[in-house]
């Protein structure tokens, strides 16, 4: 079934009068926007099944936007000998990069310089772990065209890619690539919206109370109301929030944070400055260039006990740990007043009882069934999300005896992606005018961006980014987005950065009321 991939309030109200309480059920419920969720949407729906995800808050709300934004290759997991994880993380990340989504996924060089901060043993281990990097690539059947092979660079290589690096003692550096993403939650948009595309229903801020193998206990987060929407099966991929839904289920929340920085402190590097923690061969820093004129810098890996946040704050104690921790690798120290924003996410690690440290649990995703007989799928990596949910499909409809056509996203174009066909039909590939901002956000998609605006002047810059008055319109029309914090968190990533959100969020919500009232008018 062909659709709009467009997502707006006026397709989630319909949708979700459509749905509720009816009783013809539909084939898969899927609870959770995430990245999890939201891909086995696309596979379910794109195997011929009926397809309802509904979310809490709004789309990639909760870990899948706290991410370092990369699309790993699984090079840390050779360390630990961990070879099919690497094996699987490799093959995913060339299916990303060269089919489903080139336009969101592009190579980044990543320097981990030879100088003071590192050892011989830690100089050998990058070296021969990068090696095993190029053999993962090349058993994965990705080009080296689309991830360069890993390569000595020169002390001026090394300071053009990473101008903040140590300089005293630097004989150079051993350059890696993997892939980046433009941003998570972006990604997590695309694949909503591709599935939308094909029929599948996505309805935010539409809470899940109660689970069962052939019904869901639903609220309207807006509204208020309840019903129930009945399914053949259920899967509940609502990440560390998953125990909520499933008591037995057990997860060990592993703390994850980034700070923010403005590029121009670090020089404005192209490469991601990669830098060993003390006595590791496994655990790493990254400085990482950012959309915005900023970089990311991480990442923690700490125990998070307790009541699981809507929105994780971020620790003193992280800030302090990565700062220490990269300054010995810096010509100039970054200091506390430098940070100009921060980001923690919560893993959902499965917890065996094991114990130990978060960063040695397993990052396999477990399917788990309910006494009630629902599904849920727990842990996993963001890169290896299409393998999650073929493998979650295939268990869950081979048990619920479901007939379905098997999976197709190993060869299916997100929105905006070269071969999607819809894109092919619209732009015929021709971007000549379209600001750049907009392309790499939107890759093919971008023009259609631009002919949908109806606001005034749709190419001027929001004040202080590069985001367009456009683009704040589409996310409305487009893309689900209802509040100035589903555009400036999750759509756009301005709110990173305070200061920066402040200075746009009342034309944000003029553009909003816009647009809403414009869509009333044609209902």
């Amino acid at each position: 079934m062909n659709k709009s991939s467009a997502l707006n309030a006026p397709r989630r109200a319909a949708e979700l009068a459509e749905l509720v309480n009816s009783e013809d059920p539909v084939d898969v419920v899927v609870i959770g926007g995430g990245i999890t969720g939201t891909g086995i949407a696309l596979d379910a729906v794109s195997r011929g099944l009926k397809t309802v995800l509904i979310e809490k808050h709004d789309l990639a709300f909760g870990t899948s936007r706290w991410s370092s934004k990369l699309a790993h290759g699984g090079l840390r997991y050779l360390a630990k000998l961990d070879f099919l994880i690497a094996h699987h993380s490799a093959v995913e990340r060339g299916i990303l990069m060269e089919r489903t989504a080139p336009h969101l996924i592009h190579y980044l060089p990543q320097v981990t310089a030879l100088g003071k901060d590192t050892n011989v043993v830690q100089k050998t281990a990058m070296r021969v772990g990068f090696l095993a990097g190029d053999f993962l690539r090349i058993t994965a059947g990705t080009s080296a065209d689309t991830l360069p092979r890993s390569h000595y660079a020169s002390k001026a290589k090394t300071i053009e890619l990473c101008p903040a690096v140590q300089r005293d003692g630097l004989l150079g550096s051993w350059v890696n690539y993997d892939g980046q993403m433009v941003d998570d939650a972006r990604i997590v948009t695309a694949i909503a919206r591709t599935a939308a595309g094909m029929g599948a229903s996505i309805l935010t801020r539409v809470a899940a109370e109660e689970i069962f193998a052939d019904r869901v206990n639903i609220t309207d987060e807006i509204t208020g109301e309840t019903g129930t929407i009945h399914a053949r099966a259920v899967i509940n991929a609502s990440g560390v929030w998953a125990s909520s839904l499933d008591g037995d289920i057990k997860i060990r929340p592993a703390r994850g944070t980034h700070l923010v920085f403005d590029a121009a402190k670090l020089g404005n590097p192209r490469g991601a400055l990669t830098v060993p923690l003390p006595g590791s061969i496994s655990r790493y820093l990254f400085i990482l260039p950012a959309p915005h004129g900023r970089v990311y810098l991480g990442l923690t890996d700490e125990d998070n006990p307790g009541e699981i946040p809507d929105v994780p704050v971020t620790p003193e104690e992280d800030i302090e740990f990565l700062l220490e921790n990269i300054n010995r690798a810096l010509a100039v120290p970054l200091t506390r007043e430098d940070v100009i924003g921060a980001f923690t996410g919560l893993r959902p690690l499965i917890d065996s009882g094991e114990g130990g440290s978060t960063a040695d649990v397993s990052r396999k995703h477990v399917i788990i069934q309910s006494p009630e007989g629902a599904y849920s799928v727990v842990g996993g990596k963001f890169t290896e999300y299409r393998l999650m949910a073929e493998e979650t499909l295939d268990k869950v409809l081979a048990e619920r005896g479901i007939t379905a056509g098997k999976c197709r996203t190993r060869n299916l174009p997100l929105v905006g992606a070269p071969l999607h066909p819809d894109f092919r039909q619209i732009t015929n590939g021709d971007l000549t005018g379209i600001p750049d901002p907009i392309v790499e956000r939107f890759g093919r998609e971008a023009r259609a961006v631009v002919q949908a605006a109806t606001v005034d002047r749709p190419l001027d810059y929001l004040p202080g980014t590069d985001v367009t008055r456009a683009e704040v319109e589409f996310a409305v029309t487009h893309e689900g987005a209802m509040t100035v914090a589903d555009i400036l968190e999750r759509r756009t990533r301005i709110a990173m950065v305070k200061s920066a959100a402040e200075a746009v969020s009342t034309e944000v919500q003029e553009i909003i009321d816009a647009v809403s009232a414009n869509q009333e008018e044609r209902l």
